[in-house]
């Protein structure tokens, strides 16, 4: 026989639409008694089984839908907490790279504040040293005066050569 009360509702609808009129009456109709009421009461059994399925649908689906608002919720949280994290990691990534310009700022203002000084000590180094041959220079000159002047007196005197111990 029909499985679900949908069918046994379309073969209740057939009978009573092929139903023979009743003479004289176009909206009343003959029906088998029996077999009428044999499919009520089948229709009648199917509803529990087919009322506890639905029942179990939509007590599924409930607790589908409420999985889904939790987990949305969970979801929602996490992303929370994740942008929270990636504007504290922003304002720390921020705040690492103002550090980082303010060192090289002052590695640079010292790199050159080194190279000024190392330049100037050169330059006095330099100069000491300049001065130093300047005045070996002179002395050697001086010297060389000195030698000539006692060198030729030699040739032409009988003098002695010229003693560099003696001039100090």
């Amino acid at each position: 026989m029909a499985t679900g009360v949908d069918e046994l509702l379309d073969m209740l609808f057939e009978m009573i639409d092929e139903a023979k009129s009743m003479p004289l009456s176009s909206d009343k109709c003959i029906l088998e008694r029996d077999k009428a009421l044999d499919l009520l009461d089948e229709i009648r059994a199917q509803f529990p089984m087919e009322l506890a399925e639905a029942k179990k649908l939509i007590a599924a689906r409930a607790e589908y839908i409420n999985s889904a608002k939790r987990e949305g919720e969970l979801i929602r949280k996490q992303a929370e907490e994740q942008a929270r994290q990636m504007v504290a990691e922003d304002e720390v990534l921020a705040q690492a790279k103002q550090k980082a310009n303010e060192m090289l700022r002052t590695a640079e203002e010292r790199s050159r504040d080194l190279r000024k000084a190392a330049n100037d000590y050169c330059e006095d180094a330099l100069r000491r040293t300049e001065e130093a041959v300047a005045e070996a220079y002179d002395e050697i000159k001086k010297s060389r005066v000195r030698f000539r002047a006692l060198a030729g007196g030699s040739n032409s005197g009988g003098r002695q050569p010229y003693d560099a111990a003696a001039d100090e």
